[in-house]
């Protein structure tokens, strides 16, 4: 009679042969994401990135052309908001 290799999970409880399959499928998900995040951290991009685009939106407003088509804020100024 054969018997069944029983796993058991980290916490040491015991897994079934499904269980054991998605563990497995976990893991390699788990681990495809912590190489794709390395791969954006590595290209250059942040979550965060709002300083960036602030800086932007400063450097625009000092652009008359670009101004002039901007609604005027309560202080009668013209200028781009985000």
């Amino acid at each position: 009679m054969a018997t069944r290799k029983r796993t058991t999970s980290e916490s040491g409880a015991y897994m079934s042969q499904y269980d054991t399959e998605v563990e497995k499928r976990l893991v390699a998900i788990e681990a495809e994401i912590k190489a794709i995040k390395e791969g954006l951290a590595n290209h250059g991009h942040t979550s965060t990135g709002g300083g960036d685009v602030s800086a932007l939106v400063e450097k625009l407003n000092n652009i008359p052309a670009i101004t002039e088509h901007c609604a005027k804020d309560a202080d009668g100024v013209r200028r781009l908001k985000i």
